[in-house]
């Protein structure tokens, strides 16, 4: 986004780099991402920056007020799906914007979805430190947009998900781990902290306590989860044998607690309002559908990597749906190709990645997530046979 650096990227660029890169981070994490990353990183202005900035902070306003809980009980679509012993404040939030340009023709983002659940924090710091080893990226630009320094973003993540406590005891949760497309992640977070993952499958109960079985056989018990399971997966696996359900009364801290994954998430798009994010309701609380229908999408409340968005709205789909309470109908965002490649322009969308400081009690802007796209949705089969698109990283002109 920066014409420049754009310019010379391109201009450095072979193929040869970018596949040399690629088996670069298959080899150091012993598998290749479940995803396609792109060719190129991208470089964002100080404008847009603050712009991003901004936006994070009309939204978390709104996660701060004190009847936030209150606010969010809806989203809860049954009284079954509570996890006992939620904390006060979330751990971590998640800010997808879409890349637009303004009525003067600047770049603007405009938020898309979020999320209150860990990211592909160390993934992501991976990938940055790849790109830097195969391509010139200048000195003065970060992933982080808070210009914290590279030991200070990973101390600051260790001492929030480890802290004081025993790596062993600390457990990163997943269904089927090894399975997931983020597995990458999972991976590089084992090799900076130590922790175990774990399928859900494999933890023990007795009592309140949760434990499992090491390599010799020998009970660890679990004192911390770094939860990564997402619910809508979950529910749809009723053949998982486990002894643990998330409702059950036990004596572990959660590191993201699982109930801000329902109270931050598309559910609270329509209490948002301002510059930066799009026009948006729940399904069952409107009493008359816009007119303009093809300038919506309609959205589930709690699926995920697009799962089920409908794009091309009309009055028949709505009405055929089963259960509206479950939709969102959201204000159409137009992503302005802004990043050039080597054919078309890609679009862009940039994850803002936030976490909580137990010293501070604030949350802070640590690190961020780039999704390129050429096809009329970012995802992958929106992108099929598709170069320069996929996952990749921002680097903050700081």
């Amino acid at each position: 986004m920066i014409k420049e650096y754009r310019k010379a990227y391109i201009e450095e660029f072979t193929e040869e780099k970018y596949k040399t890169l690629m088996d670069d981070l298959t080899q150091r994490f012993g598998e290749a991402p479940g995803f396609r990353v792109a060719e190129t990183p991208i470089f964002i202005p100080h404008k847009l920056r603050q712009r991003l900035f901004d936006a994070s902070a009309d939204i978390m306003k709104v996660i701060n007020r004190p009847d936030f809980k209150e606010l969010t009980q809806g989203a809860f679509y049954n009284d079954e799906i509570i996890v006992p012993n939620e904390d006060d404040h979330p751990k971590f939030i998640q800010l997808d914007f879409g890349i637009c340009l303004d009525e003067h023709g600047e770049l603007t983002p405009k938020l898309i979805e979020l999320q209150g659940f860990p990211s592909l924090f160390y993934y992501q710091e991976a990938l940055a430190r790849t790109y830097r080893k195969y391509f010139h990226i200048p000195e003065d630009f970060s992933i982080h947009p808070n210009s914290i320094t590279h030991p200070e973003f990973l101390e600051f993540l260790r001492s929030e998900i480890v802290g004081d406590t025993d790596p062993k005891q600390v457990v990163l949760l997943e269904v089927e781990p090894e399975k997931q497309a983020t597995a990458i992640d999972f991976y590089a977070t084992e090799a900076r902290l130590g922790i175990k993952i774990l399928c859900i499958t494999k933890l023990k109960k007795r009592g309140k306590t949760l434990f499992y079985l090491d390599e010799d056989g020998k009970e660890v018990k679990i004192l911390k989860i770094y939860n990564r399971v997402i619910f809508d997966e979950l529910y749809q696996r009723p053949d998982l044998k486990r002894e643990f359900h998330f409702v059950d009364e036990v004596d572990v801290e959660w590191i993201g607690h699982p109930n801000w994954f329902f109270r931050i998430s598309k559910y609270l798009m329509p209490f948002l309002k301002g510059d930066y994010v799009p026009k948006s309701y729940l399904l069952d609380k409107l009493d008359t559908l816009p007119s303009d229908l093809q300038n919506y999408v309609l959205k589930p409340l709690y699926s995920f990597a697009g799962t089920g968005v409908q794009i091309n709205v009309t009055r028949e789909i709505i009405e055929a749906l089963p259960n509206k309470s479950n939709y969102l109908l959201q204000e159409k965002v137009t992503y302005h190709p802004v990043i050039e490649t080597l054919d078309v322009p890609a679009k862009c969308e940039i994850r803002i990645m936030l976490l909580r400081s137990s010293k501070t009690n604030s949350m802070e802007i640590i690190s961020n997530l780039v999704r390129l796209s050429k096809g009329e949705m970012v995802g992958v089969r929106y992108n099929k046979d598709k170069s320069w698109v996929g996952s990749s990283a921002g680097f903050f002109e700081i």
